[in-house]
This record gives structure tokens, C-alpha cells and sequence, in this order.
């Protein structure tokens, strides 16, 4: 049921115009609101910011990846700190990645490896939110960077209506903090995803257009300002993507039998849903692959775990190049921390936040290099240290956003998004 306030003229009695209610089909949930689709562009405009069409693959590896075993196998270091699943090798001449990833080595020449970053906590909670907010602190909770992207571009893709973040299982931290909860992430899981399934029958299609229609009515007749003029247009697009294609990209069926056998199952099906997400407009996706706190009996816990992640990272990776969309889609690998150097008597590594995996691919960026240098054991960065606000500044650079990106907390300081975050030279 609609409820119009009283004294209509465009906007209601708390001052909310009708954009701020009127919302399309069950898309409302979704994020995918007139507002949503009307102010998307113009929010950028009016505060001085064009972004560009990039979008933002986020792959977190919970638990804590081990640095060694994934991109800097370190064959020449002592037995105990070497990697224990060996290496495999990649175009980039003198460069091996860990022995689980053979499928990732023959792409690592469209990758950069960082093996330089780092943070310092060896803790969970506290980790994860430095490397999803740029800061360590818990209690005063900073915005994720995927809800930084939606604040700054707006909540929805405004020629298609898809979301802007989307996430595929949660996250420590990867919330909007601040900024408010419009900016958090849509689960395609979740309830809000469901909404945008229209199920009704064509007398119900009717109403909800004749809805629209009314309401165009009662702007024309009560607005003398003018100010409504227009808003069928925007109502009729709006009304159009719900009758469109726009929640087809969630369907990966529709991608070719050799398609998905070439992403497989579990992740790889997470991937491809990502990369078809970010081919219709969506901003910044992220996907939660956990598993990785390998305290004990590393080789099999990792030769487990590799699989789904070396064939479906390849083939995403490989995809987005023969597709050309790798100049507008950037691949992020990491995870809260890495792993100790040396591995301990259960034949295992634990917690190390003084130097963590990151490897990324696509985005318009430098690809086939080696970042920055670890040290002999692999214990700490050597040379070209980059850190997680580093990593967040490149990106924001990546979007055309100024990595002295600034809003506005709810008490009406202007707060930057990050501080002390520098570009990493040798990806811009």
C-alpha cells in the first residue's frame, strides 16, 4: 500500500520527495530504487567525482593464506622455510609460484605478485578489518572498500540497475561502517536477491504500471514548481529493468556448458557468477574462499584446498583477457596474513601478519611483474613494502577516484577514506 502524506507538492511532510518512497517492483530490498537509479550519476556530479566503469573482484582467502606455499615458494631458502608443496613454473622468466597452483603459473604473466605486503597483526579480527577498512581499530568501524566504491558511484549501476557491491559470503569488517547501512553489500544468497524475482500475473503487472502512471498524474497536478517534470521517463526505465534482463547475470546457466566446466564447481561457479556481475555493471564483488588456517599438516590441507582455486582463478583470469574485460576488471588475491616462516612441528605455519599474499591481475594495471622483494626466509618485506592502505589507494586510482577521497560522518566532519595510503608505482 502507497501512503501519500498530506500537503503533496512533490514532497511529503518530513521533506522526503516522491523519489525517496516510490520504489519499482520488489526491488527495494535489493537496493534498486528510483532513487538509487535516478541519483547514481548525478550523486558523482554533484560531488565532483566521475568514476570510472571499473569493477573490483575481491577473492578473501579466511584463515590466513600462506605466503610461501601460494606466490613466493622461496626454493632457495633453508629446507624449513622453503616451500613444502615446491614450486611450478611461469612465463615470467626466474619467478615460480607454489606447487598447487600449476593452472595459476601459465597466467602469472597477466598477474602482478606483491610479495613485500604486509601489516604486522597476527590476529583474526583485527587483521581482516585492517586489510577490508585500511585501519586496524574494531570499535570505531571504518567503511570497506567495497561500500567506499558504492557510496562514491551510487548504490546501483545507473544504465542497468545492478547493484554496485555485491558480496558471496561474509567478511569480517566488509560493511559500510559510518557511511550507513544503504551501502552494504547485497548477498545474491540472501532475501534481498530473492526480490528481485518477479513472480505475478499480468493483471498485477498492470496495476503496479498503472501505479506509476497515477502517481506521474499526481505530480503534474500538484506540482506547480515544476520540479516533477520529467520523472515519467526515469519511472519508465526504471520500470523496464524490472521487466528486463538485469537479474539474468545472477543465472550462470546461461553461460555454455564449456563454459562453467572450465571455471568447475564451488568457487569456480563463484568466479564465473562475479565476472558476469561485473560484466553488466556491477561495481566491486567479493567472495569469501576459506579454509586457510593450516596449523598443522599443511601439504594435505593445501593440496585440498588448492584445487578449486588454481582452476577457477585461471580461468577467470584468463577469461577476462581473451574477453578484453580484464582492462576494466581487476582481480584482488589476499587474506588477513600470511603464515610463519618457519614451519612448526605439526608440519603446519601459523599466524604472521609481518608479511602477507596479495597477487592481482587485470584493472587496466601493470601485469606480469613481481612487487617489492621478502626477505631471505620470507619472513618480512625486503625491499618495496606495501601496505593495506596502499593497496586501497591504487584501487581508488584505478575507479579515477582521488585517493584523498573524503565524506562527511554523521556527525558533519569531512573524514578521508584513507590517510596514509600511497599508490604502488609500478601498477599505475
Amino acid at each position: 500500500m502507497l501512503k501519500i502524506f498530506g500537503n503533496f507538492n512533490g514532497r511529503d511532510c518530513d521533506g522526503i520527495s516522491r523519489r525517496n518512497f516510490l520504489q519499482v517492483g520488489s526491488l527495494g530490498a535489493a537496493g534498486l530504487t528510483l532513487p538509487g537509479l535516478l541519483q547514481a550519476r548525478a550523486l558523482a556530479a554533484t560531488q565532483g567525482r566521475q568514476v570510472k566503469n571499473k569493477s573490483v573482484i575481491w577473492v578473501w582467502l579466511s584463515g590466513g593464506p600462506t605466503h610461501v606455499e601460494t606466490f613466493d615458494p622461496k626454493m632457495d631458502a633453508p629446507s624449513e622455510y622453503r616451500s613444502l608443496t615446491g614450486e611450478c613454473a611461469t612465463p615470467i622468466p626466474g619467478v615460480t609460484v607454489g606447487g598447487t597452483f600449476p593452472e595459476i603459473g601459465k597466467v602469472a604473466d597477466k598477474m602482478a605478485l606483491v610479495r613485500s605486503f604486509a601489516h604486522g597483526n597476527s590476529s583474526h579480527g583485527t587483521a581482516t578489518t585492517w586489510v577490508m577498512t585500511g585501519y586496524e581499530d574494531r570499535e570505531n568501524m571504518k567503511p570497506s572498500l567495497g561500500s567506499i566504491i558504492a557510496k562514491a558511484s551510487g548504490t546501483t549501476n545507473p544504465r542497468t540497475g545492478m547493484p554496485t557491491y555485491v558480496r558471496m559470503g561474509a567478511i569480517r569488517s566488509d560493511g559500510p561502517g559510518w557511511l550507513g547501512t544503504q551501502f552494504q553489500a547485497l548477498d545474491p544468497s540472501g532475501q534481498a536477491r530473492k526480490n528481485m524475482e518477479l513472480e505475478m500475473d499480468s493483471s498485477r503487472m498492470e496495476n503496479r504500471r498503472g501505479l506509476l502512471n497515477g502517481l506521474d498524474t499526481i505530480s503534474r497536478t500538484v506540482d506547480r514548481s515544476g520540479q516533477m517534470e520529467g520523472l515519467d521517463g526515469f519511472e519508465q526505465q526504471a520500470f523496464n529493468l524490472v521487466l528486463g534482463d538485469a537479474k539474468g547475470a545472477f543465472d550462470i546457466n546461461k553461460e555454455s556448458a564449456k563454459t562453467r566446466e572450465r571455471y568447475g564447481k564451488g568457487l569456480g561457479e563463484q568466479l564465473l557468477l562475479a565476472r558476469r556481475l561485473c560484466a553488466a555493471g556491477c561495481g566491486f564483488v567479493s567472495i569469501n574462499y576459506g579454509g586457510w588456517d593450516m596449523h598443522g599438516s599443511l601439504v594435505r590441507s593445501i593440496t585440498s584446498r588448492a584445487p578449486q582455486m588454481d582452476r577457477g582463478l585461471s580461468a577467470l583470469i584468463s577469461d577476462l583477457h581473451e574477453s578484453g574485460q580484464s582492462e576494466d576488471t581487476l582481480v584482488v588475491i589476499t587474506g588477513e596474513f600470511g603464515r610463519t616462516p618457519r614451519v612448526n612441528k605439526s608440519a603446519g605455519r601459523d599466524h604472521w601478519g609481518r608479511l602477507c599474499t596479495l597477487a592481482l591481475a587485470g584493472g587496466g594495471l601493470r601485469m606480469g611483474q613481481v612487487i617489492g622483494r621478502s626477505s631471505r626466509n620470507v619472513e618480512v618485506p625486503e625491499e618495496g613494502p606495501v601496505h593495506p592502505q596502499d593497496v586501497m589507494a591504487t584501487i581508488l586510482h584505478m575507479y579515477g577516484l582521488d585517493p584523498k577521497l573524503q565524506f562527511t560522518n554523521p556527525q558533519g566532519r569531512p573524514m578521508y577514506m584513507i590517510e596514509q595510503g600511497r599508490l604502488i608505482k609500478d601498477l599505475v
